[in-house]
C-alpha cells in the first residue's frame, strides 16, 4: 500500500484521536465512562474504522482503558496513581526546564511569554466561568509540554510526555482559589525570569515549587482521586 492511500485514513485516526483526547481534556467524557464507536462516528462524521484504530492507540496511551466484551472507556485514577506522577514529575520536570535554559530559542521564549499572557488574563476575573477553567487546563498544558521540549533532550520529553499528559488530563482549576492561581502564575514566569537569564538552578528551584504546591493542593483537595479530577498546574 502507498504512502498516498493510506494518507486519508490515518488523517481521520488522527482527527478522531485528538478529539477524544480534548473531550477527556474537557472533562465531557468523564472517568469510567464508555466510548461508544457508533457514537463518535456519528458526532464525527466518519466511518467507525478511524474511530476503531483512535480507541486503540488510546487504550495503548493509557487515557482509556479496554474491558472485555464491553468497549473502552475512560480511565480513572487512584490516589497512589497520581502521587506516583507526582513523585516522577518531580524529578524529571525540574531537570528538563534546567536544560531548556541552555537550548531554549527565542521564538519558543517569546511563544512561552504568550501563553503566560494569556493565562494571567483568564484568572485576573475573580470570577471564571467553567469553559475560562477549561481553556486554562489548555494553555498551562502547552506550557509545560513546550518548556519540556525546549530542553533539546528528546528521550527525557518522550517519558515526560506520557507523565505530564496523564497528570493533565483531569485537571479542576475550579479548585484553585485566587491565591492559588495568582501563585501559580507567577511561578511561570519566574522560570521565564531563569531561563532568561541562563541560570539553569534558579529555573529547576521554581519548578520544583511550582509542583509542590500543586501536590499540596491536591492532597486538601479531598475525594479529588475518586470523582475523576486531578489537580495539577
Amino acid at each position: 500500500m502507498t504512502a498516498t492511500s493510506t494518507t486519508p485514513s490515518r488523517t481521520a485516526t488522527a482527527q478522531v484521536h485528538e478529539a477524544i483526547k480534548q473531550r477527556i481534556l474537557e472533562g465531557r467524557y468523564r472517568p469510567h465512562e464508555f466510548i461508544r464507536e457508533a457514537a463518535v462516528a456519528a458526532e464525527l462524521d466518519v466511518s467507525r474504522t478511524p474511530v476503531r484504530e483512535a480507541l486503540r492507540e488510546l487504550v495503548s496511551e493509557g487515557w482509556l482503558e479496554a474491558m472485555p466484551h464491553q468497549g473502552a472507556r475512560v480511565c480513572a485514577w487512584t490516589e497512589k496513581d497520581a502521587q506516583e506522577v507526582f513523585e516522577l514529575r518531580l524529578v524529571l520536570e525540574p531537570m528538563a526546564v534546567h536544560m531548556a535554559c541552555r537550548q531554549i530559542d527565542a521564538g519558543t521564549l517569546a511563544d512561552l511569554h504568550s501563553l503566560a499572557d494569556r493565562m494571567e488574563a483568564l484568572t485576573s476575573c475573580r470570577e471564571m466561568p467553567a469553559i475560562a477553567h477549561s481553556e486554562l487546563a489548555s494553555l498551562n498544558h502547552q506550557f509545560h509540554r513546550m518548556l519540556i521540549q525546549a530542553g533539546g533532550n528528546q528521550r527525557l520529553a518522550q517519558i515526560l510526555e506520557g507523565v505530564v499528559r496523564t497528570s493533565v488530563i483531569r485537571r479542576n482549576f475550579s479548585s484553585y482559589d485566587r491565591e492559588a492561581l495568582i501563585r501559580s502564575m507567577r511561578h511561570h514566569r519566574e522560570m521565564l525570569c531563569a531561563i532568561e537569564a541562563g541560570n539553569g538552578a534558579w529555573a529547576e528551584s521554581v519548578m520544583r515549587a511550582h509542583l509542590l504546591a500543586s501536590r499540596e493542593l491536591h492532597l486538601s483537595v479531598s475525594g479529588s482521586a475518586d470523582d475523576g479530577t486531578q489537580v495539577s498546574v
